[in-house]
């Protein structure tokens, strides 16, 4: 037997009514008390990051730029420089050099780093060293001359003993 059109194009249209007859009448899940009181109060509003956050991301886009001894911009940087440009395009303005950070910065506890702390180190028997926290024990910082912008681990053998102090920017 061949289906007529018309049986066809009737069917069809049975099976469409059906389906949207039974999507209308099912009910909605019900909601917990939570979610009840909830869908009565406004959204919270989104979490912004601190400044920190933003100039240790801003730090992390850096990697790869060149050491320069005296720079702050993507053309080269020293480890204040870097920490400098990376909180004035965060919003903050922090001071220049590693002495000056050092003097403006709130000490932390190791337990308690956050991204964008700095970091400060003890090079060759003196404060010198700068970076900034990410997170998971990782910090970056523009290293030497030679050298480029890189992240480095806390639990590197050289970083671990010498870093000295961390801080966080007012």
């Amino acid at each position: 037997m061949i289906a007529q059109p018309g049986y066809i194009i009737r069917v069809f249209s049975l099976a469409i009514t059906v389906l949207a007859l039974a999507a209308c009448g099912a009910n909605p899940p019900a909601q917990s008390p939570v979610e009840r009181q909830s869908a009565s109060q406004p959204a919270p509003s989104p979490v912004r990051a601190t400044a920190g956050q933003r100039a240790a991301a801003i730090a992390l886009d850096q990697v790869g730029a060149p050491y320069r001894y005296g720079g702050s911009t993507p053309s080269g940087f020293d480890c204040s420089g870097l920490v400098q440009y990376s909180y004035k395009q965060a919003g903050l303005n922090v001071p220049r050099t590693t002495g000056q950070l050092w003097s403006a910065a709130s000490p932390v506890g190791r337990s308690e780093l956050k991204a964008g702390d700095l970091l400060f180190f003890s090079i060759e028997g003196k404060m010198s060293h700068v970076g900034l926290y990410l997170g998971e024990r990782r910090f970056v910082h523009a290293p030497q001359s030679g050298r480029k912008v890189s992240v480095e681990s806390l639990d590197s053998p050289f970083y671990g003993s010498a870093l000295i102090r961390a801080g966080r920017p007012y």
